[in-house]
């Protein structure tokens, strides 16, 4: 399937036209030529399409319907019409935007309450990690959720703090038994030189930024740092947290990139037979294969009696009836998995 045979890739470039024709119009003399003719007709094309138009098509790509997300989206578009349009031809509904805006503070007021408790929390959340049995990469989501109210701000901010603890507090922390994905492949050396050519690109380019844009070398530096901090968090989260089977339940994860808690009463199929493998996996298979430089075809994958959750990075969640998985030791984790589930 190509890129334009997707009925999603078609609504988020229609999205994004929506947005761009409606900054150009602003933004150009040929589109100051046009606003002028009708400035309020015009105008209020644009709130419609920032604040329902663009929100409806968004959300319709994403395929994540929620009233929630829809007047947040909402808000967002009032909030960028004024960036956009002009204040001079804005002036006769800037009542609109200031709605809208109010909406989002309202938004940010209620996001930051969520903050609070988990802060407030916070004590209740590692303690009740540290009597876990599970993987820290797990258990710690796992708490958060035991003692904070679910909700994507939370699950970012959780996932932010696995990848700080990761990047900057483990390096002495010993590796567990259990079974590796990434011996057998360069994904360290792969971490390693996307790491080398961040700090490579973040000397070069922010020296050359740093006098004609500083705004922006700050910007640039910021991002950078960010990055090489989620593959030192990454490169370490694999390291010390292989598979393994422990309170009925397999915990496959794949750094701070992929993970999954798949309770053994969920597994319905073990194939292990290669020849059955695809070229290429399909979509909607999670895959919890390392990179590597050349194709790495999966040693095992697992089907599941429901769809089991996939939590991605920023504490994102999918979910998948299949797991393909690439483990190094291939026979001796068929083995233990097959006879837990002979025990189950």
């Amino acid at each position: 399937m190509t890129f334009w045979q997707t009925k999603q890739n078609w609504l988020w470039l229609f999205f994004a036209l929506i947005v761009l024709s409606n900054v150009t119009l602003y933004s150009t003399s040929f589109g100051h030529a046009i606003v002028m003719l009708e400035p309020n007709s015009v105008v209020i094309g644009s709130l419609i399409d920032l604040i329902i138009v663009a929100p409806l098509i968004f959300i319709l790509a994403k395929k994540h319907y929620s009233l929630k997300l829809f007047i947040a989206l909402m808000a967002i578009g009032c909030v960028l019409a004024r960036f956009i349009i002009p204040q001079a031809i804005l002036a006769p509904f800037s009542s609109i935007t200031w709605l809208g805006i109010g909406a989002e503070l309202i938004i940010i007021a209620i996001e930051l309450l969520l903050i609070s408790s988990f802060i407030i929390y916070l004590p209740k959340i590692m303690q009740s990690t540290r009597l876990s049995n599970a993987p820290l990469i797990f258990s710690f989501p796992q708490a958060v959720d035991q003692h904070v109210k679910r909700h994507p701000l939370i699950h970012v901010l959780c996932s932010e703090l696995l990848m700080f603890y990761y990047a900057l507090f483990c390096w002495r922390k010993k590796i567990t038994s259990g079974y590796t994905l990434h011996k057998k492949t360069s994904y360290i050396a792969f971490q390693a030189m996307m790491i080398h050519a961040i700090i490579l690109e973040t000397l070069g380019i922010h020296w050359w930024l740093h006098s004609k844009y500083p705004v922006l070398s700050f910007i640039l530096l910021i991002f950078n740092v960010y990055s090489v901090l989620f593959l030192l968090a990454d490169l370490q989260a694999v390291r010390l947290n292989p598979t393994i089977i422990r309170n009925d339940t397999l915990y496959l994860s794949l750094g701070i990139m992929k993970r999954a808690a798949i309770p053994l009463t969920q597994i319905t199929e073990i194939v292990t037979d290669a020849s059955q493998f695809e070229e290429k996996l399909p979509k909607d298979m999670a895959q919890f294969i390392a990179k590597d430089f050349e194709v790495v075809k999966p040693s095992v994958i697992i089907y599941c009696k429901n769809p089991v959750s996939v939590v991605l990075p920023f504490g994102f969640e999918k979910h998948y009836h299949q797991i393909a998985i690439k483990v190094d030791d291939t026979h001796g984790f068929i083995e233990d998995l097959k006879t837990r589930l002979a025990a189950n």
